[in-house]
């Protein structure tokens, strides 16, 4: 490799610099939920991505070595819901591991299909899911929307650099 004038050096790719680069990347915050044989499941999720308008599509990425993957793995439908600002202390919780996601304070209901719809976000989605992509320790579920509501209000929550945050001015 060589130095661009007035660039530092490049780093060799390694999990650091990945982590590194990524966490300078602002990404809008997600919760992604499933009904499971044992109750209901859900993370956040800062991969999600429109994929298509016809038919409408959407992707994100899970670890297959999440709590979660074995139900979404086995899914029919997941739901999709964009947080709100507001909303940093739920992110959170769906974030953290062992912990029980759909307790008090959280507020949830089941919808379309049976999938958990969680109250208060700016917008969710019913989405079938259509496949599931191997991408290393990772699989990309891709999804087709059915139904929603984006009747939430609010501004958007993000995450960067390895927290939650809203939009500034």
């Amino acid at each position: 490799m060589t130095a661009t004038p007035g660039l530092t050096a490049p780093r060799l790719a390694t999990d650091d610099l990945f982590r590194s680069v990524f966490r300078r990347h602002a990404a809008g915050v997600a919760v992604i939920t499933a009904r499971g044989p044992a109750g209901p499941v859900g993370f956040t999720a800062t991969s999600l991505t429109s994929v298509s308008a016809r038919p409408p599509l959407l992707s994100f990425g899970l670890g297959t070595g999440s709590s979660s993957w074995p139900a979404v793995s086995a899914a029919e439908h997941v739901g999709v819901h964009l947080l709100g600002e507001h909303q940093q202390e739920l992110a959170a919780t769906f974030a953290r591991s062992g912990a029980d996601r759909f307790a008090a304070p959280t507020v949830w209901q089941d919808g379309p299909e049976g999938v958990p719809v969680l109250d208060g976000v700016l917008a969710w989605l019913t989405c079938r899911v259509v496949g599931r992509v191997p991408a290393g320790d990772h699989r990309i579920v891709l999804a087709e929307v059915l139904a929603g509501d984006p009747g939430g209000s609010g501004r958007p929550l993000l995450y960067h650099q390895g927290r939650y945050q809203g939009l500034r001015d």
